[in-house]
């Protein structure tokens, strides 16, 4: 079974998935604000980890982060951003 559409009757749907996406992730970083630092939790939800695999990267070097007043470990944007770079990986076809 093949189904056909012209792309003229997709255009629709297709740009309101964008108009929702576009306003999911403005949502998402409206939460973050101006923030300079991460809590533990925080960050591992950026990254989609859980909180004790962040720390286990973090305790094997892997991530780099700060520790403020109180030993509370920060994590900064460029480390999380450094990270995901560090991990990426070629698509496969």
């Amino acid at each position: 079974m093949q189904v056909t559409f012209a792309q003229d009757d997709l255009r629709p749907l297709i740009e309101a998935v964008i108009v929702e996406t576009v306003a999911h992730l403005r949502g998402d970083e409206a939460k973050l604000g101006d923030k300079l630092a991460f809590d533990e939790p925080t960050a591992a939800q950026m990254l989609s980890l859980e909180p004790h695999q962040l720390r286990d990267e973090r305790l094997r070097g892997r991530i780099t982060a700060s520790q403020i007043v109180g030993r509370r470990i920060r994590y900064v944007r460029d480390d999380l951003l450094a990270y995901l770079a560090r991990h990426r990986t070629e698509a496969r076809t």
